[in-house]
């Protein structure tokens, strides 16, 4: 997706020829744009996801899986959510009272992380299914001036990400943790029971963080393109960012920030999760945007503080 020009007669001519633009319709990055005839300045902004649980607590796998719907939003620029409906299979496995416990906690976790974004949940549907699943569709009607399209980087511009990496680790270890045996054991040698637990809270509290604030800084210092980090890992999504470009550029990454103890968890486990390659999965990721470098140390800055709650380090 992107905006291209249009000429008089309607077929698509050089830039700089045309006096208005419509969207450059295509394979799009996160969430697809479309125009509403007959309505000048109006798009239809909307996205969907789903997921199987992946953290112990159903609420807060509800919070997950809404800020995962609505990241893919956020990564396009658009701020305010007008609508979301809920995708919920519970499993035909539960017992009764397992389902009563399970749904509604998951389905409150999910509402709540939607009015934290300033929307409700109007509908949706809700299944039988041999594994739970949860996710949802997230729309918005908006302007074009509400819309960073992820291809305006250029070269020179510097490149931000708002939440660290190594939440597929850190959830895998907590499993291992708590299910005990050979792939604990190949663990525990390198890190300890207190280490995998902070890190699994760090990822689960990251992994629900709603990336609104993130799309905010966009538009106050000027982010000329971005993306959400998930299932390709931060070297995945970069590159498609990357080549969605309108011009020549080459993304670098020279730093990768991890979840603490990460690492050494990954080289310990003798699992290709591929984490220092880049491509070690992430769910609701943090926001991969450029940026002009003139801005780039305060939205570092901003993200630091408001987006983590990190504190500062001078040394």
């Amino acid at each position: 997706m992107g905006l291209q020009p249009k000429t008089k007669n309607g077929t698509e001519g050089e830039k700089g020829h045309s006096c208005d633009t419509v969207p450059r319709m295509g394979i799009g990055m996160d969430a697809s744009v479309t125009p509403i005839p007959g309505k000048p300045d109006t798009f239809l902004a909307q996205t969907t996801d789903f997921f199987y649980p992946l953290v112990d607590d159903p609420y807060m796998q509800g919070r997950i899986a809404c800020a995962n719907v609505l990241s893919d939003l956020y990564a396009m620029g658009v701020v305010n959510c007008h609508n979301m409906l809920m995708l919920l299979a519970s499993s035909n496995e539960f017992t009764e009272a397992e389902r009563d416990v399970v749904i509604p906690l998951m389905m409150e976790g999910f509402q709540d992380t939607a009015i934290e974004a300033g929307c409700l949940v109007t509908g949706g549907q809700t299944v039988l299914n041999p594994w739970v699943t949860v996710g949802g569709v997230a729309s918005s009607v908006c302007s074009q001036s509400d819309i960073i399209m992820p291809e305006g980087a250029v070269a020179g511009d510097v490149l931000v990400l708002t939440k660290a990496l190594g939440t597929q680790v850190a959830v895998n270890a907590h499993q291992w943790l708590e299910m005990g045996g050979d792939k604990w054991d190949k663990i525990s040698s390198a890190t300890s029971e207190t280490e995998v637990k902070n890190a699994y809270r760090s990822a689960t509290l990251s992994m629900a963080r709603l990336n609104l604030i993130g799309a905010r800084l966009m538009h106050k210092y000027g982010a000329t393109s971005a993306t959400d980090v998930t299932g390709f890992g931060i070297l995945g999504h970069a590159r498609n960012l990357a080549e969605n470009q309108l011009a020549q550029v080459d993304f670098h990454l020279h730093t990768l920030p991890i979840i603490r103890n990460m690492v050494k968890i990954t080289k310990a486990c003798g699992i290709s999760f591929k984490l220092l390659q880049g491509f070690s999965a992430e769910t609701s990721g943090g926001l991969l945007m450029s940026i002009s470098p003139e801005v780039g140390s305060n939205i570092v800055y901003k993200v630091l503080y408001v987006c983590t709650g990190s504190k500062r380090s001078d040394k």
